[in-house]
């Protein structure tokens, strides 16, 4: 099977974590992986570690905070595999300093939102040509419960105490961004949704998640794999719809 016939699927922060899983699950179901991560070694290692499992992958230089980095990630991309079927949006940090509004920093919360939301949204209109280019493209957001402005009102959510301005701020709008751009969208055959993954067992978290990563990723990969008559705009974990 060549480029021609094989999905191409770009997973960002795909070095590790529930990024590096969909990255691997996607390759299983017979995508070309794009791996992107900022640290070329960790990047290159991760790539290796799917190759050696029988994925068709190569590492592809992204850093978020790097606005050179993604337009360069976004010509390599383009002269050598000429489009992008899937973008998955996974690259996310969660920052020391970071809290409730009252003892929040700024530079933490500022440092958050570059990453994920204003990274995110920067790489996603770097890529939009390519993914223009397929047949049927897929956009897929990372966000997270904490992203939802309903649950985080509800004081008897389980999560209800986690209360992150910059981390939950910059999901809600992440949240934001995924229904405007599906709008934009609609009259494509491009599906653009959002997904919660749940509480993983992560670097972000120390580990502290009760799913395992291959039970974080199964969302994302469910929704980059929809089928032409899929939803768009919607935002879904394994459980099902998601409140906003």
């Amino acid at each position: 099977m060549n480029n021609t016939d094989r999905r191409i699927s770009l997973i960002t922060g795909a070095n590790k974590g529930i990024g590096l899983e969909i990255a691997r699950q996607l390759g299983k179901a017979g995508h070309r992986i794009l791996l992107g991560a900022r640290d070329t070694g960790r990047g290159q290692q991760a790539a290796k570690t799917l190759s050696d499992e029988g994925i068709d992958v190569r590492f592809v230089s992204l850093d978020l905070g790097n606005p050179a980095s993604i337009k360069a990630a976004a010509a390599d991309i383009e002269a050598n595999e000429g489009r992008l079927d899937v973008l998955v949006n996974n690259a996310g940090v969660a920052v020391q300093g970071d809290g409730n509004t009252s003892i929040a920093t700024m530079d933490a919360v500022r440092t958050t939102f570059e990453t994920n939301f204003f990274g995110t949204v920067e790489v996603t209109q770097a890529l939009l040509p390519l993914v223009k280019k397929s047949a049927s493209g897929r956009i897929v957001n990372i966000s997270s419960g904490l992203g939802s402005i309903a649950l985080n009102a509800d004081p008897t959510w389980d999560y209800a105490a986690v209360k992150l301005i910059g981390y939950n701020a910059s999901k809600a709008a992440l949240n934001m961004f995924t229904v405007i751009l599906a709008d934009e969208l609609k009259d494509t055959g491009i599906k653009v949704n959002v997904v919660n993954p749940g509480y993983t067992a992560t670097d972000l978290n120390g580990n502290s998640g009760h799913q395992t990563v291959a039970e974080g990723a199964q969302e994302a990969v469910r929704v980059a794999l929809l089928p032409d008559d899929g939803p768009t705009g919607a935002f879904t974990s394994k459980e099902g719809p998601d409140p906003w």
